[in-house]
């Protein structure tokens, strides 16, 4: 025990129980932490001042609790008792002696006054002050609280209720008697002076000056007692030859004392001093060595006589019994009087000089004698026992010295040895040989070391009483001695003996190791175990580690021993503790022993003892241990058993190859390797990605209950895709996958079956894996990919990708989902650890959408890190320790997509599969990948992965890097999103590059999107904008000051708001940091943000829902985050938990135009809302889609440039100049794109109700043909289309775009699955899909592009949605059955017949009103419309587009333009009405005449046909054909037919089967006629003719018309009639050879 004592403030305590209790627990000791006393301090008080409350002087007040008592104290023993000497001691030692544990103890000591009666009346610390005028006497009392360890048996505590009062009153009776004895012990002294009678005997000298030496402070008398002493007697009476004289007892030799104290029997009467050794432990246990001094009267001369010469005399014995003091064990010999005398003696007998070396050697050794062999060794044996010693230092022997007591048979033993030979643990074997040999009931020792050569142990040996004595004998004395020796040989000697002759250590590493290794070792395990992990540890390089898993031999089963040996600093306990239980062990101790190695080096061994439970086994052991060595396995690392793979398991875990979790029990378990645990865990992280409706706590709890289940995904896994695999995999892989549906089929709990049969689902959805892949060392990647088919993964979420790879490590996991063969989308450092797919699935939808316009179809992928640094303090280096951490995860992200990827062999373009991957699916070497949300400068990193796979696609993997097109120079993304905002203001007849306009937004001037947005327009007026740092405030700015400010802003290097000049900011306005508490809203900007007039102060966040909700005229989104929401929408449904507090509800906007540059600013149904609500946008997809588009283009030409440098046809040096000569026709091919995708939505919003009913169709097709999901795409669903129909409105602007994209790529997918792009006729189309540098350098080349199939489709289906609109290919599908592929080769076809690029492209590039451009554009696409179904219903199928061109384009252009002559008067009057009035409000004459004259070109299709069938000029034919047309007021009916109201599909149909009917009926009278006669007749008398000959048709028919002409409205029905009557006028004419003509 460890005793504390601290100064206690001499204050009295009286009627201060805090102060009070301060005191009483300042002097303590205790082996149990302090708390555990200091919880129950104030009961413990309270009963010992119960106890204490009344005593009286002497009296012994003890009180013991017994565990359960109400006293609520446990085992406890309290006493108050006055204080005197030894009394701590003395009862904790004999408490220890009865059996009981000391956990605690109290012992203040107080100055106690009390009454007459005993009564406690004050009390205070020892050594208060001085009490004047006190009443009552202080007496000093000791109180001790001695707390024992439970449970303490009954009759023990019973034996220390009667043993400690007499305890206790023996040491009172000492403490009593203690002056009556010294001055006894002073009184002899001078008796014995006397006796010497002044005379020069030495003896009589050093006697008296001895026992003054001793009653001067050296020792503590416990008893004195005089006795008479008949020499004469003693062989005839041993009792009555000394008898005790009445009345001399004092202290522990009180008469009738319970000390059991043997004096020693009397000596010769002629020896005046005796001193001799013994035990005090019945008297005063715990006390030193007990000395006993007897002192002889001489006899009178009178006694003398009387007995004569031959009896001896009787004599006076003084007997004192007691211990030396400190001070004395620590005396030097040289003071202590007859020891020194002797000291000399031995130093003169060997003939030296005190003062010489030798002399002094002596003296050293006699130094160390302890005290009772000095005191009782005469001067013989002190000589000879110091000449054996004096020189056993340089023989490095040990030196055994025997003396038995004759009184009480003690063996004394003392041994001397070399110094460095002492340890506790040799002098505990020591014990152990002597108690052994001498029959020792208990063991007594002293040791003494100090910086000399040799160390001495004095043990002594205690022998029951009637023991044979000992045998000392000098051969009994050399055996024991040899045995002692033996112990003194060190573990390190026997280390090096082990190691003798070793050939791979040398003898300096061993005597290092020996050294280094620690005692605790030494004690546990024998040499020959150090030895071979010595070896262990020598092998190992500085931070490395070992491990050995074995059992010991004879131990119990499931009890195994794990060594763990570490090279470096230690490891906590907190560290290890959590990996061994990971694999379902249980760890009972550790043992770490540390080694430190002359070179400063360390080295540890933890040793730890495992339990190990036994249905942990049950499935691969037959018992618990038969897989184990019973030691230290060697380091043979090849095997797969157990211990093998267990040490495998924690060292992956250690170096972080795995994770510590659950799961790693399937290694003991399921009997897997850890590599194969973490292909498990890999799927189960993916079912936790997926939304699965169980966690990774159900699944792992699951895959533990089912380990044979578990080997069995294992198995079909290996089948699957070991390279190395039989040839039989297959048929095993289908076995396999019998077999666990049967047992999955035999589970009985749902949650069991779910989670097993979703692993298996997995493993039989994988298509490809790095599993078996290995690094440029050889050794397994340290990631794993998984590339899965999501359609076979019955419970992901939709929509499902076409090809998903999940990449997992222990440092970071990620997904890149693709939604087909060539995809192209962002990968992003997404910081949602739990959900970061559902977050990648969210932006893929918009990623799907947004890749509408390019080649590659959607994909999006993220990964996070897993384990990031931790924090440094330091700002700075904290971001450069993320940024590190993160690049290094993403690089890893980026090999483990490309790990499973086929790749190209540029020069024959050859599939090459990945090494070492078996592939379950076909060829697939497209990848690419691009910067997103946290990766924006990862594009070279991406490139470098790349190429150091070698990967074809070069530096197109990766666009935007430092060679290629910076996509923030460009300004291309924000420039994409401007053609948006420009087209939206542009239908409110505002040109937002000519008049100033207001604006808010999120983001700022360093930012790409939001920086080159704001510099787009020169009438720009930024009243408001916020980032995460700072708001922006300039509630009147003037818009030609503030661009250029904004300018400046934007050239600035990682600017901020803080960062504008203050002085060009309007009154009231300002730059606020959003950490502010509060913002004071200034008049002008109360104004501005259109705030009440009350408003005066603002929280940051009030602040930004005020800019967004602000009434200006475009908000326009930068920056990052979701802040616009539907009001039927909650934040959480959002998930941008951090926007949280400043996202607004649409239908709270006041703006009129949001652009949305940045992605996600509003949640799909936000959008929506804000559109029905009449505000303008599309969606973030359609808007920034600039920024794909122009990825792709550099893709796509990086893929050409590095075909023509492998080819040689371009030396490698020009491929990058060339790239960057090329970059503004790449920006403006672009943004070609955006102006022509927003052309088509302004159309589309512009015809969004007229439309409603075939978008509501379309929608269903979608959704039923192509997998939409309309809640998840946030279109409405069938029953809403209903409604809005019913209500007059259609879809808005956002469900516009969205529809759009999906039109796009549905109709790509069609196009692709065909032979189309393979056509002639789209050859052109590749090629201006470049820019003219490489059109005119490489045509052949990019003939041969990898994508040209996909180039082609995408910008064929690009421009027919564009220009022919959203529902172009679905109605030609609903009225004549067309495919997607005979609708674009009809789209194809119709625009170079009638010319329609050049006008729409004069159309869009003229300046005129919105409204009149859109009228214009719709005019022209009802020409498209009709012209495409004539080509699908008359011309042979599939229709040849280049024979068709050439057949119809010279023709339909040539007759054009005569067109004027042909057509009705009221026609052509009608016509140039219109177009005045469209002049009349902004557009050009001559192009609004132009395209109002498209549709009546229509006609010249069957012209040229008839013209064809009949042989005749296309010129008659024309004639003849309009001239019949106005003859028979078929034009009026035509127009009539356009009247009848559209919409529903069916009375749709009918209309369009009418005015086909129409027009057939006039193609075939035409013919009719034409054929009927001469070519060059006049086309009166032509018809006057026909009329002559089939005059009774005519009449019937033209009575008919006649009537129906005369009603004043016609419907479908009345229509009908019409055109029955009409086709009765046409004879004989065959409406087959019309549609077939010019088939050949």
């Amino acid at each position: 025990m460890t005793t504390v004592q601290q100064t206690v403030s001499q204050k009295r305590f009286r009627g201060d129980p805090n102060e009070l209790e301060s005191a009483y627990f300042r002097w303590s000791r205790s082996e149990t932490a302090t708390w555990a006393i200091a919880g129950r301090a104030e009961r413990i008080l309270q009963h010992h001042f119960e106890l204490a409350e009344q005593r009286t002087p002497g009296q012994i007040a003890t009180r013991l609790y017994r565990a359960g008592d109400p006293s609520g104290l446990g085992v406890a023993l309290q006493i108050v008792n006055d204080d005197m000497p030894l009394l701590v001691e003395s009862v904790t030692s004999r408490l220890s002696q009865l059996g009981a544990a000391v956990t605690g103890v109290v012992h203040p000591v107080f100055e106690v006054t009390r009454d007459v009666r005993g009564l406690l009346r004050d009390i205070a610390p020892r050594a208060a002050d001085e009490r004047a005028g006190q009443i009552y006497p202080a007496t000093a009392e000791s109180w001790m609280h001695i707390e024992l360890a439970a449970p303490v048996p009954d009759e023990l505590l019973d034996r220390i209720e009667r043993e400690i009062p007499q305890l206790l009153a023996g040491l009172r009776a000492v403490d009593e008697d203690t002056p009556a004895m010294t001055e006894a012990l002073i009184d002899v002294a001078e008796r014995l002076e006397r006796t010497a009678g002044g005379g020069d005997d030495i003896d009589f000298t050093d006697y008296v000056d001895l026992l003054r030496w001793l009653a001067d402070g050296h020792f503590t008398v416990l008893g004195y007692t005089g006795r008479k002493v008949y020499p004469a007697l003693a062989d005839v009476d041993t009792d009555a030859a000394a008898q005790t004289i009445p009345d001399t007892g004092l202290g522990v030799l009180r008469a009738g004392s319970a000390a059991d104290i043997q004096i020693p029997a009397p000596g010769p009467g002629d020896q005046a001093l005796r001193m001799a050794n013994g035990s005090a432990d019945s008297a005063v246990p715990g006390a030193s060595d007990l000395y006993f001094v007897s002192v002889v009267e001489s006899t009178d001369p009178a006694a003398r006589e009387q007995s004569g010469e031959d009896v001896p005399p009787p004599y006076h014995e003084h007997i004192f019994v007691g211990t030396l003091t400190v001070t004395a064990l620590h005396e030097d010999i040289l003071d202590i009087p007859v020891i020194s005398r002797r000291v000399h003696q031995v130093i003169e007998t060997a003939g030296f000089d005190l003062n010489s070396f030798s002399g002094q050697g002596m003296l050293e050794v006699m130094q160390s004698v302890p005290r009772a062999e000095l005191f009782t060794a005469d001067f013989h044996r002190l000589f000879e026992t110091v000449s054996a010693v004096v020189n056993l230092g340089l023989r490095r022997q040990v030196r055994l010295f025997l003396r038995e007591d004759s009184r009480s048979g003690a063996v004394y033993c003392l041994v001397y040895m070399p110094n460095d030979r002492y340890s506790n643990q040799v002098r505990l074997r020591m014990q152990d040989i002597l108690r052994c040999e001498f029959q020792g009931r208990r063991i007594g020792y002293s040791a003494r070391v100090t910086e000399s050569d040799l160390a001495v142990v004095y043990i002594t040996v205690h022998r029951d009483t009637g023991t044979p004595p000992a045998d000392l004998s000098e051969e009994n004395r050399q055996r024991i001695q040899d045995l002692l020796f033996a112990t003194t040989r060190t573990w390190a000697d026997r280390l090096e003996s082990a190691a003798g002759g070793t050939a791979d250590l040398s003898r300096t590493t061993i005597r290092e190791y020996a050294a280094a290794f620690p005692a605790g070792y030494q004690q546990e395990f024998e040499p020959e175990r150090g030895l071979s992990e010595l070896r262990r540890l020598e092998r190992l390089e500085e931070g490395a580690i070992g491990t050995a898993l074995y059992r010991e031999a004879g131990g119990p089963e499931g009890a195994w021993r794990f060594v763990l040996y570490v090279a470096g600093e230690g490891v906590s306990l907190s560290r290890v503790l959590p990996v061994l239980h990971s694999l379902g062990v249980e760890v009972v101790d550790e043992r770490p022993y540390p080694l430190v190695l002359g070179d400063g080096r360390r080295r540890w061994i933890y040793d730890f003892t495992l339990r190990v439970p036994a249905e942990l086994l049950r499935d691969v052991l037959d018992s618990g241990s038969a897989d184990l060595g019973e030691a230290v396995p060697g380091d043979d690392r090849s095997g797969d058993g157990l211990a093998q793979r267990f040490q495998d398991a924690v060292e992956a875990m250690w170096f972080g190859a795995a994770e510590v979790d659950g799961l790693n029990e399937l290694v003991l378990r399921a009997g897997l390797r850890w590599r194969q645990v973490t292909m498990l865990r890999a799927y189960a992280k993916y079912l936790k990605q997926s939304r699965f409706g169980y966690g990774i706590a159900a699944i792992t709890r699951v895959l533990l209950a089912n380990p044979m289940t578990v080997r069995g995904f294992v198995e079909l896994f290996e089948a699957y895709f070991d390279p190395a695999a039989a040839e039989d995999a297959a048929e095993r892989a289908r076995e396999t996958t019998r077999r666990l549906e049967a047992e999955i089929d035999a589970v009985t709990g749902l949650d069991t079956d779910r989670v097993l049969r979703a692993v298996l689902a997995l493993i039989s959805a994988t298509l490809r894996t790095s599993y078996f892949r290995c690094d440029e060392h050889g050794a397994p990647l340290s990631y794993l990919s998984v590339k899965f088919d999501p359609q076979q993964i019955e419970f992901l979420p939709q929509p499902r990708p076409r090809y998903e790879i999940f990449v997992y490590s222990p440092r970071m996991e990620g997904v890149h989902l693709r939604f087909g063969s060539v995809a192209r989308g962002g990968l992003r450092w997404s910081d949602r650890l739990e959900d970061f797919r559902t977050e990648i699935l969210g932006l893929v939808k918009a990623q799907a959408v947004k890749n509408a316009v390019i080649v590659p179809v959607g994909a999006k992928g993220g990964f996070v890190v897993k384990r990031p640094p931790a924090a440094t303090g330091d700002p700075a280096e904290d971001r450069r320790n993320r940024q590190a951490e993160g690049v290094a995860c993403y690089r890893m992200f980026i090999a483990g997509l490309l790990d499973i990827t086929d790749n190209l062999d540029r020069v024959s373009g050859a599939v090459l599969p990945p090494e070492n991957v078996v592939r379950r699916d076909g060829d697939d070497p497209y990848l690419v990948v691009a910067a997103d949300k946290g990766t924006a400068t990862f594009s070279d990193i991406a490139n470098e992965v790349a190429a150091g796979h070698g990967f074809w696609l070069g530096d197109a993997f990766a666009s935007g890097g430092s060679v290629g097109y910076d996509h923030k120079a460009m300004g291309i993304t924000a420039k994409g999103a401007w053609e948006s905002v420009k087209r939206h203001f542009a239908e409110m007849d505002i040109d937002t590059q000519k008049q100033d306009f207001t604006v808010v937004g999120v983001g700022d001037m360093s930012g790409d999107v939001f920086g080159n947005g704001m510099l787009l327009s020169e009438h720009i007026r930024l009243v408001a904008a916020f980032d995460h740092r700072h708001i922006f405030l300039d509630p009147e700015p003037d818009a030609a000051r503030s661009y250029r400010e904004r300018e400046r802003l934007f050239g600035l290097s990682r600017s901020s708001w803080a960062d504008y000049d203050q002085s060009l900011i309007s009154t009231g306005g300002g730059v606020f940091d959003r950490n502010a508490k509060a913002i004071t809203i200034t008049p002008e900007i109360r104004q501005a943000l259109g705030l009440e007039a009350d408003v005066t102060r603002l929280s940051p966040p009030e602040v930004i829902r005020a800019i967004l909700t602000a009434p200006v005229d475009l908000l326009w989104n930068g920056g990052i985050g979701t802040y616009i929401k539907a009001s039927s929408e909650t934040h959480a449904d959002v998930g941008d938990k951090s926007n949280d507090t400043v996202r607004v509800n649409a239908d709270e906007l006041r703006v009129k135009v949001i652009g949305e540059g940045g992605n996600l600013g509003a949640t799909s149904l936000g959008r929506i809302e804000f559109c029905r609500g009449g505000g303008r946008m599309n969606t973030d997809a359609l808007d920034n889609s600039a920024g794909v588009d122009c990825s792709d283009h550099e893709v796509n030409i990086k893929i050409l440039l590095d075909t023509v440098v492998s080819s040689g046809e371009l030396p490698a040096a020009e491929r990058n100049p060339l790239l960057a000569a090329m970059t503004d026709e790449v920006a403006a091919l672009v943004l070609r794109d955006n102006v022509s995708q927003n052309f088509r939505m302004g159309l589309s919003r512009t015809t969004a109700e007229a439309h409603a009913a075939v978008h509501r169709r379309l929608l269903t097709d979608l959704e039923n043909n192509r997998g939409l999901d309309r809640r998840l795409e946030a279109l409405p669903a069938d029953a809403e289309m209903k409604r809005r129909i019913a209500a007059g409105s259609g879809l808005a602007s956002a469900e516009l775009a969205t529809l759009m994209a999906h039109v796009k790529l549905g109709l790509k997918t069609d196009v692709l699955a065909g032979d189309l792009p393979e056509n002639p006729a789209f050859a052109a189309v590749l090629a201006e899909y470049f820019p003219t540098p490489l059109r005119d350098r490489f045509a052949a080349a990019i003939d041969r592009h990898r994508l040209r199939r996909e180039i082609i489709a995408t910008v064929a289906v690009n421009e027919l949605v564009d220009y022919g609109g959203l529902t172009f290919a679905f109605q030609l599908t609903e009225e004549v059955g067309a495919t997607t592929e005979d609708a674009l080769r009809a789209f194809t076809t119709a625009v170079d017949i009638f010319g329609l690029r050049p006008i729409w492209q004069q159309i869009r590039n003229t300046v005129m009103p919105t409204a009149v451009r859109d009228e214009l554009e719709l005019e022209a696409g009802r020409t498209l419309a009709r012209a495409a179904r004539w080509l699908l219903l008359n011309r042979p199928q599939p229709i040849a587009i280049g024979a068709d061109i050439a057949r119809y384009r010279a023709g339909v252009q040539e007759l054009a333009a005569r067109m004027p002559q042909w057509l009705p008067e009221h026609l052509e009057t009608e016509l140039t009405q219109r177009a005045a009035e469209l002049a009349g409000r902004g557009a050009p004459a001559d192009l609004a005449r132009e395209v109002l004259r498209l549709i009546h070109r229509f006609p010249l299709l069957d012209i040229a046909d008839i013209a064809d069938i009949a042989g005749r000029e296309p010129v008659e034919i024309a004639g003849l054909y309009f001239a019949l047309s106005s003859h028979y007021q078929i034009d009026r009916l035509l127009t009539a037919v356009g009247d009848v109201e559209q919409g529903q599909r069916w009375p749709t149909l009918a209309r369009l089967a009418v005015r086909d009917d129409l027009y057939e009926s006039l193609r075939l009278l035409t013919l009719d006629i034409a054929v009927a006669n001469e070519p060059g007749d006049a086309i009166g008398e032509t018809i006057a003719y026909w009329e002559s000959t089939n005059r009774s048709r005519l009449a019937r028919a033209t009575a008919s018309l006649a009537e129906i002409f005369a009603g004043e409205s016609y419907d479908l029905a009345t229509l009908s009639v019409a055109v029955r009557q009409v086709r009765s006028l046409v004879g004989g004419a065959d409406p087959g050879a019309v549609a077939m003509a010019g088939a050949s």
